[in-house]
């Protein structure tokens, strides 16, 4: 049995390692987020992360465990993905700006014809930024590959003010859910 993890993110992988989980692959799912289907922000995450999930396992053994998330930021209601411009991201963080939002992060794994599919959700709440902040943070080029535009496990911290649930849900991946559904997989990570 191999442990897979279906992304490339750095975060997720340092997480993984922070659970006491070493030896994994890495294998990024190759398909495209599909972001426009008519759902709520928990279920989108939970249908974005079964995908990954899925197309990874289809080329796994059986036996192997394959990990997968995803994550949307929400403000209103809206869904904020990764900004494709420093525009974008400057728009995102303005609207952010002495707001709370709600950081979601869908999580599945999947062991032959089993799977688990749960979600988090984080609130974040942000101080007021200047546009002189906000530039400067953009120019570092953290916000450019995060949902939301910005990290808050980087200098983004330095835009958040307060949360109110698991901070490495805010990173990308729930660890303390994901023990409790390794475990139903008999993989201990305590």
């Amino acid at each position: 049995m191999k442990i897979i993890l279906a992304s490339q993110s750095p975060r997720r992988r340092e997480l993984l390692g922070l659970m006491g989980l070493t030896d994994f692959e890495i294998r990024p799912a190759r398909g495209e987020e599909d972001m426009s289907a008519p759902l709520t922000p928990d279920r989108l995450v939970e249908s974005l992360a079964a995908a990954k999930g899925a197309e990874v396992a289809a080329q796994a053994a059986p036996a192997d465990v394959v990990i997968a998330a995803d994550t949307i930021v929400t403000l209103d209601g809206k869904v904020l993905g990764k900004p494709r411009s420093e525009g974008e991201a400057a728009e995102m963080l303005r609207t952010l700006s002495g707001r709370t939002h709600v950081v979601y992060t869908g999580v599945v794994v999947i062991q032959g014809g089993r799977r688990l599919v749960r979600h988090e959700a984080t609130e974040v709440v942000f101080r007021a930024l200047t546009d002189e902040e906000i530039s400067h943070y953009i120019a570092t080029g953290e916000p450019m590959d995060k949902a939301g535009a910005y990290g808050i496990q980087g200098r983004g911290a330095l835009l958040v003010e307060g949360i109110r649930g698991d901070y490495f849900n805010v990173m990308g991946l729930p660890v303390c859910k994901l023990g409790q559904m390794l475990r139903e997989f008999g993989i201990a990570t305590l």
